[in-house]
């Protein structure tokens, strides 16, 4: 028996592995590969203009519907535009499955066309990366692939093919179980680590819950919001983990950290118990280390072993699955005794509540709550920069409405491509990408990609004409040297009082209609509500909305570089 290539049966897995989409770009060394999916005629391929693209595309299609993201690149170039969608998915465990073409064995260290070591180079922003080196190994290779993608913390898994390997006739089998050896992820559990736990909760007097990015991922938002509303202990969350309990919860404060609300961040400081479920205690939540949380006692709930500890060190470590844990604390926990506490909270949030500076000009806030009130279910997707802060500061977040955004890596170019990809898994609930001037033209090409495949998303431009986070930063601690960041001018231009500048290039509006999409430009509060009644009406095409806004607006709270949760900069 001959058997069959290994293009076929990489083929073959996608349809076992109930892969229905696959984020695409072709080459020479991954042709023949194309050529058997398109035969199958099974998975649907969607074709972006850059492998960056593709890679947030593949990675919002995962965290929007909860399955693994699959992208396929060729060799050399291809393979190398992988690396920032790799990175952004590793830091925010997001389990996605990517296969490289690779140049034939023989070639591979004589620095051949179009050849690179992506695995070496990706080793430490994948969960597991291998070249395919025996036909033999390639079924087997595959099905760890996915496995090792979605079980433990999830994260991306690249597969390197070498062009020889793939056209070998071997196995049409392909396996229905794994087993590998050294890789066993945590399951269940230590139930007395959790009882000693929640111990600890019933004796605080000012017990607090953080939770991050890990409750999302784990699809625990029900079973949290119960645990939260039997023991009647406030909540705050990291950026990635908003949405882990609705935001209009009373239980709820807020984001912590550099850009988080007044009260998080006090409620934090004054805690006598820590107990957060999820999360990795970066430095843009915890600021000075030493100072962190200095009256609590810190539980710690993750699936990463390694998590644990790593930045702040904790009384009561237990390793597992953010679901499994709260579903068997909700097992022993009862009320706590917290109306004191929540009292002293609720003042921090009435005395200091997220707000900008009233005016009759428009600014962020005016578009975000509008947003708010408009959708009733939806997903929004943010850039990174201001517009992301604005964005998880404002957005009102719960069952129905969701939030997806570069947490750990910080992504510009992110919010365009993770808007197509969540559309494309999720084709009946409105998706609107938030983002700023400068990220949006990060992967603007990709207005081709959402036009072709005819996806109704509603593209937020907030548009200040600066790198605004950037600016921002220069306008509170380098005098006011704009250097860099002023997107009308030279990049070593600083601003100065009556200074010409040229027009903003680009039109957003023409540019969005020479792709065949919609646009629309907002300068007005008043205009705010009609723009987005138009997008949304807009079903067959993408519709970008350009809101002209002024480069002062700064987000508030912000904490000083260096300082502590308590060196909070709330207005100037």
């Amino acid at each position: 028996m001959r058997g069959i290539s290994g293009n076929k049966l990489l083929a073959k897995a996608l349809k076992e592995e109930g892969v229905d989409i696959l984020f695409g770009y072709p080459g020479a060394c991954t042709i023949d590969i194309g050529d058997e999916i398109s035969r199958l005629n099974y998975t649907r391929i969607v074709l972006p203009r850059h492998e960056q693209a593709l890679a947030h595309a593949a990675d919002a299609y995962a965290r929007s519907t909860g399955r693994v993201g699959v992208c396929i690149v060729t060799s050399g170039p291809g393979a190398t535009n992988l690396v920032t969608g790799l990175a952004t998915a590793n830091y925010d465990s997001v389990p996605m499955v990517c296969f490289t073409g690779q140049v034939a064995s023989h070639l591979i260290g004589n620095d051949a066309f179009q050849e690179v070591d992506i695995v070496g180079i990706t080793r430490n922003i994948t969960k597991y990366g291998v070249t395919v080196r025996r036909r033999e190994d390639l079924g087997r290779i595959i099905k760890e692939a996915f496995y090792i993608a979605r079980t433990g913390r999830p994260g991306p898994v690249l597969i390197d093919l070498p062009k020889d390997v793939m056209a070998e006739l071997g196995s049409s089998e392909y396996p229905s179980t794994v087993n590998i050896r050294g890789y066993k992820p945590s399951t269940g559990v230590h139930i007395g680590q959790l009882k000693r736990a929640i111990k600890m909760l019933h004796k605080a007097k000012r017990p607090l819950f953080l939770a991050g990015g890990g409750v999302n991922i784990a699809r625990a938002n029900m079973v949290f919001t119960e645990l939260i509303e039997r023991t009647q202990v406030p909540v705050v969350t990291t950026i990635m983990g908003k949405g882990a309990i609705s935001t209009d919860h009373p239980y709820y404060i807020g984001n912590l950290g550099m850009h988080g609300a007044y009260a998080s961040n006090m409620a934090v400081n004054n805690c006598d118990l820590l107990f957060s479920i999820g999360t990795r205690f970066n430095d843009r939540i915890t600021g000075k280390l030493h100072s962190f949380a200095p009256k609590a006692q810190i539980v710690h709930i993750d699936i990463d072993t390694a998590a644990i500890s790593r930045n702040v060190q904790v009384d009561v470590p237990i390793v597992a699955d953010a679901k499994e844990a709260i579903e068997k604390m909700l097992e022993y926990v009862e009320p706590c005794n917290t109306k004191k506490w929540l009292d002293s909270v609720n003042n921090w949030k009435i005395q200091h509540p997220l707000a900008m500076r009233p005016g009759d000009e428009m600014n962020p806030r005016d578009i975000i709550e509008a947003l708010n009130r408009e959708f009733e279910e939806v997903i929004f997707v943010t850039d990174v920069g201001q517009n992301q802060m604005f964005a998880t500061q404002y957005l009102e977040l719960n069952e129905k409405k969701r939030m997806l955004t570069s947490g750990g890596l910080g992504t510009m170019g992110y919010g365009f491509p993770g808007a197509i990809g969540a559309q494309i898994g999720n084709p009946g609930t409105p998706v609107i990408a938030i983002s700023g001037d400068g990220g949006m033209q990060m992967n603007i090409q990709e207005f081709a990609t959402a036009v072709l495949e005819e996806l109704p998303l509603i593209l937020c431009v907030f548009n200040n004409a600066f790198l605004g986070m950037v600016r921002q930063w220069q306008k509170l601690f380098y005098g006011k040297r704009y250097a860099m960041t002023n997107l009308r001018s030279g990049a070593l231009s600083w601003e100065t009082e009556g200074k010409e500048y040229p027009e903003y290039t680009p039109d957003f509006v023409k540019l969005a209609e020479s792709y065949g999409a919609k646009g629309i430009r907002v300068t007005k509060k008043e205009e705010i509500v009609d723009a987005l009644r138009e997008a949304r009406n807009n079903r067959k095409a993408p519709t970008l909305i350009e809101f002209v806004l002024n480069p002062e607006d700064i987000v508030y709270p912000m904490i000083q570089p260096g300082g502590t949760l308590e060196d909070m900069i709330m207005d100037c």
